[in-house]
């Protein structure tokens, strides 16, 4: 029999040992949502709020419910802006970081 691991295990304990890693999962999820791409957004913060923080602290943080935000946070769920914004928000000062947007041109 084949040894694996579960992915979402995995991702938590990778974000936790190593910050630049869960920041770029941070990055990734912000990129995601801007290129129309909300439904895998949304897991990849599903599994960093679990690699950071949980969803107990966020909730306090956010004064939302933890079922809200596990239910924003699936496949099917359908997040406000104000509540994305907070997440996101909220993800940024536990990790200490700043968001720089910046447009790129194609040629």
């Amino acid at each position: 029999m084949a040894l694996t691991r579960d992915y979402r295990e995995t991702v938590v304990k990778r974000a936790d040992a190593d910050p630049e890693f869960a920041k770029a999962l941070l990055d990734e999820a912000a990129t995601l949502f801007l290129n129309g791409e909300p439904e895998i957004a949304k897991l990849i913060l599903r599994d960093l709020v679990n690699a950071t923080m949980g969803f107990e602290q966020l909730a306090g943080l956010i004064a939302k419910p933890v079922k809200s935000l596990h239910r924003m946070l699936s496949p099917s769920g359908n997040p406000t802006m104000s509540n994305l914004a907070a997440i996101f928000q909220t993800l940024k000062n536990k990790m200490n970081l700043e968001f720089r947007a910046q447009a790129f041109r194609l040629s």
